[in-house]
This record gives C-alpha cells, structure tokens and sequence, in this order.
C-alpha cells in the first residue's frame, strides 16, 4: 500500500525536479557562458541533474509527508475505540481528511450519548433517593414517635408500628423490583416456558382486582366473548405480573366510570397481540419515549398520588422482551391509553 501511495507524490516530485534542473541548467549555463568555457558538453547537466532532484525530492517529500501522516494516524488511534491500524496507513490528503471528519463526527455523536446518559444517570439517582427516603422517613418517624412516649400508649403503638410496617414492605418492594430488573436485564432470571390459556389467566386477574375497580367504578372488560381458548407459549408468572402491572395502572390512572378494556387478537401465524386500553387521563406524546425507564416520572412534581415502586412498566419492558417479545404503548391525554405485547402461540 506504502508502495502504490508512492506513485501519487510522482506528479510533484517531476514537477519540482523540471524546475530545479531548468533553473540550475540557465545559472550553470550563465556561469560557463561568463567564464567564456560555455561548450555543447552541458547538454548532459539536465540529463544527470533531473534524474537526482527527482530522486532527492520523491524521497525527502514522502517520508516528510508518511512520517506526519503515520503520527496523526497513531494519535488517532490512541483515541479511536476501534484501532485505526486494522487500516493500511495512506498518504492520499483526501482519504485522511475522510477519516479524519468520520473520526470528528463519531467523536461529536459519542459526547452527545455520554451529555445523554449523564442526565438518565442523575435523574435517575434522584429519583432512586427520592423512592427510598420516603418510605424510610416514614419508618424513622413512626419508630421516633413511639420511643419518645408512645410506647407506653398500646394503641399509638400498634397503630404507628403497623404504618412502620407498612413502610419497610414498601421499601422491600421496590428493592425485589430492582432486583428483578437486574436481573433480567443480565439474563440471570430464567423464564419457565410453558402452554397456558392467556384467556383464562386475565380473567383470574380481573377477579384479583374487581374490588379496586370497583371502588373507582371502573369496569374490567373483554373487548368480546372468548369462548375458546387461546393458547400460547409463555412463562405465565411473568406475564401474569406484565398484566397485572398494565392492568393496575389502566385503574390507577383512569377515571371514574371508565372501563380497563383487554383485547386478545392473531397477528401473525404464531403470535397474538394483547391489548390493555383505557379511558384515563392518558400521557403526553412527549413522555412516551422515556415511559418504560426506570423511576421515570410523567408528573416531575415529585409527588406520587399512587402506591407502588415505580419500577412497574420497566419490568413489563422486560420481561416482555426477555421473551424476544415487543412491547408497545399508545397515549393520548385525556383520552386515554394502549399497551400492548406480543406473544408466542403454542404449537
């Protein structure tokens, strides 16, 4: 390659090398020509002069040129994650140029994702503290209270341990939640595949929750009869706890009322759609990106009207596509909302 990158610095050696020996021909010419010693033998300067300029020139411009290009080639790749000397190194002005805006513009795209992720860190560090600090003040001031007197009183006492216990199950929620996403998200949690009516599990999940419903007068529906079985491949505790997770925020979110809708179509020859759709107050499209990540919050009041960890749409994101599944999601505000996933059927 070295080789062939030679040929290219021909065209300025020749050229220099035509230019020295025609001005070196007329100064030596003018010289022998005023010493009067001027003969038809300096015909043979240019022919010797030319070859050696040419010569000196094509050696003393390219290794100039290599040396400078092997340097910025060599700093490049001491920053370049992927080595630049998998590369043959090139003198050619134009392809180092090109590498170099490639290596400007990957570097200007990689700062942008790290400013990114920077923010998804920190906002995620606070909202971390804030899910635990809560709980955990909780529990402290219950625990104070009764220490500073209570403990005497049975009936401060067993109110105030109860709202402490109530507390430290919350904090151990979002701790097995956490633990569960790790998990997941390192491929440690092992799915047990198995054949399972989907039909069925939804309806044992709206008899779970009726009464919660009920108190909102939220209706939990099919969106028509099913009186066949739909089956499909799955591991059906973690669906169950994906539906369990979509279909108590359809409650939580939605208005008085309403209806939780579920949905259960073909979409290919062996995958189902499931659709959990609600009449609640809906999400704003912008939110809807960031809406699976972990402690993300639509409402940055920093308030949180609903129980829960926070942590319930990450873990159908990944549960779902530890299943090699997708899932998806459809908003409006006040309107309403669609979740929806993908299943394997049975064979």
């Amino acid at each position: 390659m070295q080789k062939n990158n030679l040929k290219k610095t021909y065209k300025f050696a020749t050229r220099t090398s035509l230019y020295v020996t025609f001005f070196a021909t007329l100064l030596v010419s003018f010289f022998l020509h005023y010493y009067h010693t001027f003969n038809w033998q300096i015909i043979f300067f240019p022919l010797m002069c030319f070859p050696l300029c040419f010569a000196v020139v094509q050696y003393r411009v390219e290794r100039f040129i290599y040396r400078r290009v092997k340097k910025i080639y060599d700093d490049l790749t001491l920053l370049e994650s992927v080595s630049l000397r998998d590369q043959p190194i090139t003198t050619d002005m134009g392809t180092l140029t090109k590498e170099i805006d490639k290596f400007a513009r990957d570097k200007k795209i990689e700062i942008e994702t790290l400013k990114i992720r920077e923010e998804y860190r920190k906002e995620f560090i606070g909202n971390v503290s804030h899910e635990l600090k809560t709980p955990l003040f909780t529990v402290q001031g219950y625990i104070d209270t009764i220490l500073d007197g209570g403990v005497e009183d049975e009936k401060i006492k067993k109110k105030y341990l109860t709202r402490a216990s109530k507390g430290v199950e919350r904090l151990t929620y979002i701790i097995k939640d956490l633990d569960m996403i790790t998990k997941l998200e390192v491929g440690d949690l092992s799915l047990n595949k198995e054949d399972f009516d989907i039909v069925m599990l939804v309806k044992s999940i709206f008899e779970l929750f009726e009464m919660k419903a009920a108190k909102k007068k939220i209706s939990l529906t099919f969106d028509i009869d099913y009186p066949s079985p739909i089956i499909v491949f799955a591991d059906r505790e973690r669906i169950q706890q994906v539906l369990t997770n979509l279909i108590v925020n359809s409650i939580k979110y939605g208005r008085e009322n309403g209806t939780t809708e579920i949905s259960i179509e073909n979409l290919i020859k062996n995958k189902v759609i499931v659709r959990i759709t609600d009449n609640g107050e809906g999400i704003d499209k912008e939110n809807l990106p960031r809406l699976f990540e972990r402690f993300y919050r639509v409402d940055k009041s920093g308030s949180r009207k609903e129980g829960g960890s926070g942590l319930g749409l990450s873990i159908v994101k990944h549960i779902i596509e530890a299943h090699k599944e997708k899932v998806y999601v459809e908003s409006e505000l006040q309107v309403g909302s669609e979740f929806s996933f993908t299943l394997e059927k049975a064979k």
